[in-house]
């Protein structure tokens, strides 16, 4: 079977597959701890054990879309894959978690989500260090 070409997806795409992925898996994880485990948006605001929480169980559930099928809700909506650089092939679960969380400590400095906007290959700086890369299909 013949390799199918692909390019790295353009920016705005990854955007919007990340906001779509936001509402579609990290909204419902906010809503049922906020509501049913703590009762109140209060205690949920005064808790950043919870609030960090929710964010690891969003990073597990991206980890699992990625390593299972190479795309989230947000990136099957745009037609993006995530893939491994060196062969091509989708990206394994243990993989996933490094590219989640050096995404993490990226967001940290604001160069590192930017960095996009600087290089020609349109590559962040979480995509640089673990050899992956949100790609669509070329025609």
């Amino acid at each position: 079977m013949p390799k199918q070409k692909a390019a790295i997806a353009p920016v705005w795409l990854r955007v919007k597959a990340f906001i779509i992925d936001m509402f579609v898996i990290l909204m419902p994880i906010l809503y049922f701890t906020t509501y049913v485990v703590l009762g109140s948006k209060e205690r949920f605001a005064a808790s950043q054990l919870s609030i960090a929480a929710c964010n690891a169980a969003f990073g597990l559930i991206m980890c699992l879309f990625f390593s299972i099928s190479a795309q989230t809700p947000g990136y099957k909506a745009q037609q993006i894959y995530l893939i491994n650089l060196r062969n091509g092939c989708k990206i394994g679960f243990l993989h996933a978690i490094l590219r989640y969380v050096c995404f993490i400590l990226a967001g940290f400095s604001i160069v590192g989500l930017l960095l996009c906007f600087l290089r020609k290959d349109r590559l962040n700086l979480h995509d640089i260090l673990t050899h992956s890369a949100a790609v669509c299909k070329k025609e």
